[in-house]
């Protein structure tokens, strides 16, 4: 067999009219503005003429990621094309690609093989310009703090307490501490300064949880930037930053339409990273997909201990909304790898260590069906090498938590390889009744007990110890009135612990927690746990190296 990258599959499809699409979802022309011809926004307004629809939400997540990889977009988009063949009405609803990553080493988000959404160079670069415009917004309030301590200081900013940081979208250390403000007084103050990588601001987590444009501005204005000379927080309301920082989103906030190399809609909008916020696409988006079709396909970051805990603990809280199933991504070889076996190995069958690895993909599944009560299947991303033992023993393992695995061939297939998979998720979704779902903590449980509960339930941690500067910061976020907040974690992807090199299902850890920020704009409290940082690195050999244009303006070597 001859092998394509994702790249070639993506150009050897010729997209369909983004007006086509868009008719499958009784959109008119009116309904979209067009970027183009395989591309468009939807006016989000569009939502308050009611339809009376109750699409059914179908959330994918995963187990905790390794290098063997797991699939968890390529089957959410494998998923919504299977269910598209069942004769459904189907979309897509994921996350907007970060540039970082797609120059770094982690790759791009419009998944992979013949379950991919189109088309692809465009969503894994500028796209429509969603980001770049979060940028702007960033930076606008970055230089209107420091014009306002240059210019008098009324507002008696501490300029040691500057707590919001500039952005790029892009992966670059030399960034993440600097100094600016130099060169004598005419050039500002001198003060300690720094980027984020643009996905981890707290703008994106404001994009992707505001309803329309009156929240936009209102989420925004509680930015907290900065404490003043008594302690207490200055937000962007307080600088007037708000309405000009809306203006700068107000085309952004519009959901981007594509579409599927098989034609399925797709909305590919917002994308706040997973370990550090809540990584999932914006609620406009879901609500808007699901206000359009009869079923709705979404992704949440990473494994379920980080991207699913957060989508209904702070996103459905939010929203309003619930997930009718769930779909946990596992891979043989990434549960080999959590076995203890070499990457350079995965292909050899190894029953004893594919039973190691498992309890990660168990604790997954029981914090889905026993934390927060709902039903779910195990999709498994097959690979030529996956022996029929390793199958039968993943199944096996899986029946005895009452929960199906389901072979997936989305990658290689499309949607064809993805249609065992939607029919259990259909009999899942037809069988379930409940019209509620279980958060893993109650918003008014003092801060302390919300991450323990987190902790606890999610990860399996005996216990959480939080440094002596958190309980400090947890102390005066429940002076300013921040204690009802629902919590997000920051904590490594990679591992149930904050540990990323403790793979598996680690017992008898504790949760170390060093401090605890506010996002109050987003309506979140932010727990930091590990090494997590907002601004990562490019590798040794970073994967722009290999990204090229032809002079027809062909773009090669993205993935």
């Amino acid at each position: 067999m001859v092998y394509k990258s994702d790249i070639e599959i993506a150009q050897s499809v010729k997209p369909k009219d983004i007006r086509e699409i868009a008719a499958k979802l009784g959109l008119s022309d009116e309904d979209i503005e067009l970027y183009g011809k395989y591309k468009a926004k939807v006016d989000y307004r569009l939502l308050k003429k009611g339809t009376g629809k109750k699409a059914k939400l179908i959330l994918v997540t995963a187990i905790n990621p390794t290098p063997a990889g797991e699939g968890k977009t390529t089957t959410t988009i494998g998923v919504a094309d299977a269910l598209s063949r069942l004769g459904k009405k189907a979309i897509v609803a994921i996350r907007e690609p970060s540039l970082g990553p797609v120059f770094g080493v982690k790759g791009g988000a419009a998944g992979g093989g013949y379950s991919q959404v189109i088309p692809m160079e465009d969503i894994n670069l500028h796209f429509t310009g969603d980001i770049h415009a979060i940028t702007a917004a960033t930076n606008l309030l970055a230089a209107m703090i420091d014009n306002h301590i240059y210019q008098g200081n009324e507002l008696n900013i501490d300029p040691r307490r500057v707590v919001w940081r500039r952005a790029i979208d892009m992966n670059d250390r030399q960034l993440r501490f600097i100094v600016d403000g130099l060169g004598g007084k005419a050039n500002g103050m001198p003060r300690e300064d720094g980027f984020d990588i643009s996905v981890a601001s707290e703008v994106m987590a404001v994009f992707c949880l505001a309803m329309d444009i009156k929240d936009l501005k209102e989420r925004l204005s509680k930015i907290v930037v900065a404490y003043n000379m008594d302690g207490a927080p200055v937000t962007a309301g307080d600088l007037k930053a708000h309405g000009a920082m809306a203006a700068l989103l107000k085309d952004a906030l519009k959901p981007n339409l594509v579409q599927t190399l098989e034609g399925t809609p797709a909305f590919v909008h917002g994308g706040p990273f997973a370990n550090i916020a809540h990584g999932c696409n914006s609620v406009i988006a879901t609500k808007m997909a699901m206000h359009l079709a009869d079923y709705v396909v979404t992704e949440a970051g990473f494994g379920a201990d980080l991207g699913a805990e957060k989508f209904i603990d702070i996103k459905c809280r939010h929203a309003g909304i619930k997930p009718d199933a769930v779909t946990i991504v596992a891979s043989i070889r990434a549960l080999k790898y959590n076995g203890g076996v070499p990457k350079s190995e995965l292909g050899k069958e190894n029953l004893e260590a594919l039973e190691k690895g498992l309890p990660n993909l168990l604790k997954h599944v029981e914090n889905i069906t026993q934390v927060f009560h709902l039903p779910a299947v195990v999709a498994i991303n097959k690979f030529p090498q996956d022996t029929e033992a390793e199958l039968e023993l993943v199944k096996e393992r899986c029946r005895e938590l009452g929960v199906n695995a389901v072979l997936s061939e989305v990658w290689g297939k499309g949607g064809e390889g993805g249609i065992d998979l939607a029919q259990e998720l259909l009999r899942l979704i037809e069988n379930n009744h409940s019209e509620s779902v279980t958060f893993a903590y109650d918003l008014d449980m003092p801060i302390k007990e919300k991450i323990r509960a987190i902790a606890q339930k999610i990860y399996g941690a005996r216990d959480v110890i939080f440094t002596d500067k958190a309980s400090k910061e947890i102390s005066n976020m429940e002076k300013f009135g921040f204690g009802k907040l629902p919590v997000c974690m920051a904590k490594t992807q990679y591992s149930l612990t904050d540990d990323p090199s403790k793979l598996g299902r680690p017992t008898d850890f504790d949760i170390t927690v060093r401090d605890v920020t506010v996002s109050a704009g987003a309506g979140f409290l932010v727990a930091l746990t590990g090494d997590i940082m907002k601004m990562p690195g490019l590798p040794k050999s970073p994967a722009a190296e290999k990204i090229d244009v032809d002079e027809n303006g062909v773009i090669s070597g993205l993935f």
